[in-house]
């Protein structure tokens, strides 16, 4: 990978005259690539890290949901994908190896909210053969950044 994307991915806020000390690149020659990089697709969003169990009062609700298809002929499992991560519910979408076809990471305002998305739009719908649910407990890493502080060791040391 580009060593700018590298760097973006990293920390989307770093000042173009910090990347131009890391890169050795000129400050026109990054804003050129960042414009192509954004225009062609390559970065399609900056994105902020919250760690939600620092905000009192957010009772959101995550679940990861396994979900088994039935690919459609000539298009696969593409437009069943497309029909799913159209759901505000969810996301993101990943198409899988193994038991399951589909992993979406959904967000709800409370259990019951996933649970009506699950049995009311997701589970009814004719290429879905079966779901499994998982409810986020707690995160402890994303996107590589360590979220929960470690904490120091609270023992106290044996003196002979």
């Amino acid at each position: 990978m580009d060593d700018i994307l590298e760097i973006l991915e990293s920390n989307s806020r770093i000042s173009l005259k910090d990347l131009g000390k890391l890169t050795g690149k000129s400050k026109t020659a990054l804003e050129k690539s960042i414009k192509k990089y954004e225009k062609n697709g390559t970065i399609v969003k900056y994105k902020t890290i919250i760690n939600r169990q620092k905000i009192k009062g957010d009772k959101g609700v995550v679940a990861l949901i396994e979900v088994k298809i039935t690919p459609q002929k000539d298009v696969g499992f593409d437009l069943v994908a497309q029909r799913i991560y159209r759901f505000p519910e969810v996301k993101s979408c990943y198409l899988l190896s193994g038991t399951y076809d589909l992993l979406l990471l959904v967000e709800g305002d409370d259990i019951h909210t996933v649970a009506s998305f699950v049995s009311e739009k997701l589970a009814p719908l004719s290429s879905v053969r079966g779901t499994a649910t998982h409810f986020m407990l707690k995160k402890y890493k994303e996107d590589g950044v360590i979220l929960v502080k470690q904490e120091k060791n609270k023992r106290l040391a044996i003196t002979c």
